[in-house]
This record gives structure tokens, sequence and C-alpha cells, in this order.
């Protein structure tokens, strides 16, 4: 019972017997809810029994024992271990894919970070800036980055709490510990599962339609093979990205990760430079396209805005990444994974910068509103460009987003086997956890092919999840951390979360104005 200590007032000479002994003081038996410590079981209401015994036991002599408690758990060191309050682990967690193995490091976090943060959305930034302009544009994507990367880094933060020593490892666990369930639900249910389950649809419908490409590519123009249709693409590419599910954890799947980062990085710069080697297109201009009428003038430059905080994502999984690393009180996890973050985003930028500003400089307003920098790379450039790099631009797309449909599809996974563990006491067998898996990526293909226009949407997807981006972690870091009222900090958090939210409201406003307005492309089950 190293965790009993007993405090008494004897001096060192023996008292009289007359003199009652100083209650001892026990502190309470404790673990830290770190993955670092081993899975055994912890104390048993019997042991806890017995310890109460034995504190409420008056000691027999006089002489005070020499105690076995480390000196971190004597009174001095009471205020900090009393402030600490640590808790138990959630048995269940070593049963779920996202906290089944925690023995990642910041190299893990910035592959991670680095594969759920760049994707083919960064690709449409040109279309923004052919309606906010050089400098509303430029300055747009830098302040939202700025905001972004401070988000994180409450995020980051908040990860561990030091008032109950409770690890929140899922974004809508901290949600629920900071609004409570219902309006957890209410207010992040819808954005957290589109960012998981819709971003992956909208992967099959990138993947699936890139595949079709590569084949014709690869095929020639005298290729007289039958091809197959789009649908059998998303086909291809949902089995392919089922197969890559069937990793256990998110640990696991650390190399795919980096894998996709690296296409990721790959494909954003050979497309900017291909389009910047190839020089701009002819009569290209870069003024601002106007709407008819001043309100449809107003909306449209909120959906541009909307695209621009549709190019950042990632936020959804960060408390996931960082639950895969190990914590300590000597040694908290938000260090390794500040620094992987970072690391990530530096890498981050240096992809989305060249891709909006080169791209606008490259075709101005005659960028593809549907597709972006890849579409115009085939259309402008399909002919005077090398059929190598062409294919290995699609090559890269397609392995970027095989890889970060196992990372977006992770939290879904999670929760779909928390629902077993909850019920059944135990860890989800591997034949149930692949059926799982297999279920939620043929849903999404099914998904994929009865709405294959979802890419036309970006503005009105990136107004609805921008709150889980750019406001609820100041809400979150206000609730959580309590920081002194009207200071600096809290003028803030308060600032930015409002308006975040108030973005939120007017971009997908403009959001479905512009699609009433303009009109989409809405082939249900035809993809093209």
């Amino acid at each position: 019972m190293d965790e009993v200590v007993e405090i008494s007032s004897n001096p060192t000479t023996p008292r009289s017997v007359s003199v009652a002994p100083t209650p001892p003081i026990s502190a309470p038996p404790s673990q830290y809810h770190s993955p670092s410590l081993s899975r055994s079981p912890l104390l048993s209401p019997a042991a806890e029994h017995t310890q109460t015994d034995i504190t409420n036991k008056t000691p027999k002599s006089s002489t005070p024992k020499a105690s076995r408690t480390p000196r971190f758990i004597s009174p001095l060191g009471t205020p900090i271990r009393r402030a600490l309050q640590l808790t138990k682990l959630d048995p269940q967690d070593a049963w779920l894919p996202i906290t089944e193995s925690r023995n990642g490091n910041e190299y893990y976090a910035a592959f991670h970070t680095l594969c759920s943060g760049i994707g083919v959305q960064a690709l449409i930034l040109p279309v923004a800036f052919t309606i906010l302009g050089w400098t509303w544009g430029i300055i747009s994507l830098t302040l939202t980055f700025i905001w972004q990367l401070y988000t994180l880094h409450l995020l980051v933060e908040l990860h561990e709490s030091t008032e109950n020593g409770i690890r929140y490892s899922r974004y809508l666990q901290l949600c629920s510990a900071t609004f409570g369930d219902k309006l957890a639900k209410l207010l992040a249910g819808f954005p957290f599962l589109y960012l998981s389950a819709g971003t992956n649809v909208a992967l099959i419908i990138i993947g699936g339609s890139t595949s079709k490409m590569f084949y014709q590519i690869l095929c020639g123009a005298t290729c007289t093979a039958k091809p197959l249709t789009t649908v059998e693409w998303f086909l291809v590419f949902t089995s392919a990205a089922v197969l890559l599910s069937q990793l256990p954890n998110l640990n696991s799947i650390a190399g795919v990760s980096l894998i996709g980062a690296i296409t990721a990085i790959g494909y954003c710069t050979l497309i900017w430079v291909v389009s910047v080697a190839e020089g701009r297109l002819p009569a290209v201009s870069y003024k601002t396209v106007h709407a008819k009428t001043q309100t449809a003038e107003v909306f449209s430059v909120l959906n541009a805005l909307g695209i621009v905080a549709f190019a950042f994502r990632g936020h959804n999984l960060i408390l996931e990444i960082q639950a895969t690393m190990p914590s300590s009180e000597k040694h908290p996890s938000r260090v390794p994974m500040w620094r992987g973050v970072k690391f990530a985003y530096l890498l981050v930028a240096m992809c989305l910068y060249p891709l909006a500003i080169g791209g606008y400089w490259a075709y101005g307003q005659q960028i593809p509103p549907n597709g972006g920098m890849l579409t115009a790379l085939y259309v402008y450039h399909g002919r005077d460009t090398s059929q190598f790099i062409l294919g290995l631009a699609s090559l890269f797309v397609i392995i970027s987003a095989l890889s970060s449909f196992q990372i977006y599809g992770m939290p879904i996974f999670d929760v779909m086997e928390s629902i077993y563990t909850k019920r059944k006491k135990q860890a989800c067998p591997w034949w149930l956890r692949s059926t799982f898996r297999a279920m939620f990526g043929y849903g999404c293909f099914f998904a994929a092919v009865a709405i294959p226009f979802l890419g036309s949407l970006a503005g009105l997807v990136g107004g609805i999840a921008l709150p889980v981006t750019l406001a609820y972690p100041c809400f979150m870091w206000l609730k959580i951390k309590k920081p002194k009222m009207y200071s600096t900090i809290w003028w803030l958090n308060w600032g930015l979360g409002v308006l975040g939210l108030a973005l939120s409201a007017v971009l997908t406003a403009a959001g479905i104005y512009i699609i009433i307005d303009t009109g989409i492309q809405v082939n249900f089950f035809k993809p093209q």
C-alpha cells in the first residue's frame, strides 16, 4: 500500500500515553490518465476497503514509522497533487482504434497532420481569387491561416486537463465536456459527421475520377481497350480504400499518412510549377468578377471567403492525433504535438500560397470553377506537357486521396466500435471490425454515386464546417481554462469565437444563395 500516507505529529521522543495521536491523513489512490502506464487493472474495491481499514487504525507505537510514500505525496506536494486530481484510465480506450496504441511521437503527429491538412480542396483557391482579387485574396488567405493555426494551438493545449486529469482524445468528447452532450451534438454533430464521412465521399469522387484520367493517360489516344465507367472507377478506388482501412488503429497508419503527405506535397508542387513554367494564358485577365446586382456581389464575395476557409481542414482530427502519443506529468503530449503541428503547417503554407498565387497568375479569370488547378492543368496544358508529368500528378492525387481516406475514416471507425465495446464490455473481434469498415467504405461509395456534384458545394460546406475550425476552440478554451475576465486573452477568444459563428452564418447563407442564383449541375446517380 505505497499510496497510503500516514502523517503523525509525534516528536522524536515518545510522548506520554495520555496524549492522543493525530489522526492519520491518507492520500486517495490514483493513477495518471496516461498511456505510458501499463493497462493492468486498477485497485479493486476490496483493496480500497483494506486501505481504508489500515488508515483508520491507531498507530501501535508512539514512535513514527518511516513512510514509504514518495516525497511528492508529502504535505508539501499535496497542493500539486490536489490540483491535478489524477484520475483512472478509461478501460475502453485500450479497445478503440484511436487510443488503442499510444506510442506515437512528434514525427507521427507531423505525418498525420500533413496528410489531413493538405487536400484537393486547396486546388480551388485560385477560384476565390477571381472574386476577391490579388490584395484581398492574399489578405484573407493569410488571416485565415493565422486564425486556424491559433485555434489549432488551443486544441493542443486543451487535450490534457490539469483540473481533472482527463485526456480529451476526441473532438466530440471535448465538445461534450464543454457544452454538454445535447448541445455538443447539436452544434458539432453535423459538421463533425461531414468532415469525416463527407470528406471521404468527396475523396471517392476525386480519387475515382482521377483514376479514370490516369488510365486514359497510360492507355493513350490509340488505346482500343474498353475503359471502365466512372461508377466502376469509384468502386475500384473504394475497394482499395476499404482494403487499406483494415489496419487496426491510428498509430498503425503512420506510414500511410507519411506517403499521403509526400504525395500531397508532390502534386501541389507539380501542378503550380507546371502552370507557372508554361506561362500565363493568352489574354489573361485579373479583373475581379462582378455580379449583376449588389446583393449578388456581396454573396459572391462571402462565397469566396467560404472557399478560402474550406482550404484549411483537419481540426476535427487534432485531438485524435494527439491521443496516440504517450503523456505524463513531466512530459505532457502537448509539447511534441505542437512541434509536429508547427512543422506540418510550415509545409502546408509552402503548398497553399504558391497554389493560390501561382494558379491565379497563370490562369486569371479562366481558372475552371470545378476542379480548379487540376482541371486547368489538363484543359490548358494537356497537350504541351509531358504525359509522364500529367500521369505522375494524377497518381499522386490518387495515393493522397487513398491515404486521407484512412485518417478521416478513423473517427467514424472509433464511433462504430465504441457502440459494441460499451455493450459487450470487450474489444471488437477482427471480423466485426472488418465488417464495420467495409460497411462504412461502401456506404460512402453509394453516397458518391448518388451525389457526384458534392464538390460544387465547397463554399456552402466551408461555411457550415467553419465553427469547428475557427469558433468552437475559442469557446472551449474560455469555458475550460477560465481566463481572467476582460483580460487580453479573454477578449481575443470571445472576439474570434463570435466572429467565427457570424462568418459561418453569412457564409452558409451566401453558399445557398450562389447555388440558387447560378445553379449547379445536379446529376443524382449520374457521375460524369
